[in-house]
Parts: structure tokens; C-alpha cells; sequence
């Protein structure tokens, strides 16, 4: 199993979910061990951002990732994609301070990605795999983990609203099922905290043209939903996209109850900061590699998250 890269550049433009704004995405290729690497385009030049747990700055609405005083939003939907298709090896190059929505799911970056081709590279892969199994609670919200070989999500949603109520979904990674089951799975949110987010100048590129919304009763969207269960499969794509911020591919069986963003990064940042109790690093090709280590950094403060 080797890593992969895309074999050219891919570019899209698209209207940013908080700002409204038009914004710019270009992927290029990038080589072997490069890992995913975010450069932000702005007024003072073009800066470097390395996800990782310790990047993110904020869960409203979206996972926002920063350094200093530059940010790039909703990076969830492309880094589940990238994750989705198996790429290793990516530079991201943002234009604005924002992820193009596109259409609320992560199914036009997987079309760009395709579009580009995906190459196989000479080094092998690696990823952190579960040590052991662990249990990270808090109140409602849990996510159960375990050692696997591989990547296995089962995730459960429950909401008192007459379209929603309790629903679970099992995936299993590989692309082909990402592209089948999970791709085109949009982000959803509820009509009466839509109205109340773009009040206060939020979610201002939020249509029924990249967002399911709810009202009272039912699905406000004429086209309805994409799969009956398309809420639930698209917290399990959001999931993936936040696990991908760790920096290299993480492999093990998750049991996510009621989870978001916000939550989702928590998680996260405890296994981090846990590591050598609870990760240990798979190397495809034999290789000592030491997994990369992050300063230590203040505790994160959760905040509320949309969708």
C-alpha cells in the first residue's frame, strides 16, 4: 500500500458558507511524506497551515482552522473527500478565508479530485492505528473506539423532529463505498436557527443550493433528501473530514453517538495529547517513523456547531 497524490492541478470557485463571498480552490499535487497542506491567499501573501487537532480555532458552523490571524473554514467536506479517495499528498491553496461550499456535500470535490487523476507514489503509506479501546464521554454525546484494521464508523443521530428522529449508519471505508454511500450527503440545518445565524451576519451562503433545511414539519428543499438517511451519512462524512486533522490517516473502529464539530475536534485533541497510550504508527513499508508530536497547546473550550 503506497501513497498517493493527485497527478495535476484541479481548481473551482464557489461562494463561502459563512461570508457569501465568492472564494478560490486550487489543488496541486504534492510530493511523497508532504502530508495535506493548507496555503492561504490573502492581502499580506500566501501562508502556510498544517491541520492538525491543535489548528483548529473554531466549531460554529463549520471546522476552522487557523494560525495567528489567518483562517480557512468549512475544511471538513474537502478533507473527507481526500480521506473518502485515499490521498496522502496534497497542497490546498485557498483564496479567501473559506472552503467553496459548493453543494453542502463533499461530492464536487470528490468530482475535481477524480477529474485530476489520482497517482500512486513510490513511498509506502502509514497511518496511526488504536493501541486499545477507549470510551470519551460527555453527557449525551460519546464515541466508543477501537483497535481495526482499517477505518469502520457507525454513527447515530437523534433529533425530535418528525423527518429525523433516532437513525444509525454503518460505513466501512473504501472509495468506491465513499463515493456510493457518502459523497453526496449534504450538510442539513433547522429553518429557525438558519433565520436566527443570518440575522447576526452568519451562514450568509447558505441556500436550499448547498444545505438541507428543516422547518417544523419537514424538508423545506423541493428535491427532498438525497438518501432517507442523508442526515446521518453526512455527520459520518463530517466525522472523517475532522478525524483527518490529525494529521495522518487514523485507522480503528468508531462508535459515534450524537457527536458535531466541536465535539468531533475534542476527541481528537485527547488522543493526541494521549497518544502513546492509546496510538501506535502502522508503516506500510517497514520504515521507523516516528509519529510527528505537537507542542502542547491551552485546553480547547467547545463551541456550539450547526450541522
Amino acid at each position: 500500500m503506497r501513497q498517493q497524490t493527485i497527478k495535476k492541478d484541479v481548481k473551482c470557485s464557489g461562494v463561502g458558507l459563512h461570508s457569501g463571498k465568492r472564494v478560490s480552490l486550487h489543488m496541486r499535487p504534492a510530493e511523497e511524506d508532504t502530508g495535506l497542506v493548507f496555503l492561504h491567499k490573502g492581502p499580506c501573501g500566501t501562508k502556510r497551515l498544517v491541520p492538525s487537532p491543535h489548528s483548529v480555532k473554531s466549531t460554529e458552523l463549520a471546522t476552522t482552522i487557523g494560525n495567528g490571524d489567518v483562517s480557512i473554514s468549512t475544511v471538513e467536506h474537502l478533507l473527507a473527500a481526500v480521506s473518502g479517495l485515499g490521498i496522502d499528498n496534497l497542497y490546498i491553496e485557498v483564496e479567501g478565508d473559506e472552503l467553496p461550499i459548493m453543494d453542502g456535500s463533499a461530492a464536487s470535490f470528490v468530482f475535481l479530485l477524480r477529474t485530476a487523476g489520482i497517482r500512486r507514489q513510490r513511498l509506502p503509506r502509514r497511518v496511526l492505528g488504536l493501541s486499545r479501546p477507549l470510551v470519551y464521554k460527555h453527557g449525551e454525546r460519546w464515541i466508543k473506539a477501537e483497535p481495526y484494521n482499517g477505518l469502520k464508523i457507525k454513527y447515530t443521530i437523534d433529533f425530535s423532529h418528525p423527518m429525523v428522529g433516532s437513525q444509525s449508519y454503518q460505513f466501512e471505508q473504501n472509495p468506491q463505498h465513499f463515493v456510493r454511500s457518502l459523497a453526496k450527503a449534504r450538510t442539513f440545518g433547522f429553518l429557525k436557527d438558519v433565520e436566527k445565524l443570518q440575522s447576526q451576519g452568519l451562514a450568509l451562503g447558505g441556500t436550499l443550493n448547498n444545505a438541507v433545511v428543516l422547518d417544523e414539519y419537514g424538508i423545506v428543499n423541493p428535491d427532498g433528501l438525497r438518501y432517507s438517511d442523508e442526515l446521518v451519512r453526512h455527520k459520518i462524512l463530517d466525522f472523517m473530514g475532522d478525524m483527518s486533522l490529525m494529521g495522518t490517516s487514523l485507522w480503528g473502529s468508531f462508535e459515534v453517538h450524537c457527536s458535531g464539530h466541536s465535539f468531533n475536534n475534542s476527541f481528537l485533541r485527547f488522543l493526541d495529547v494521549n497518544r502513546d497510550d492509546y496510538l501506535h504508527l502502522i508503516d506500510f513499508g517497514g520504515r521507523e517513523i516516528t509519529a510527528p508530536q505537537y507542542e502542547p497547546r491551552e485546553a480547547y473550550q467547545p463551541q456550539p456547531a450547526w450541522a
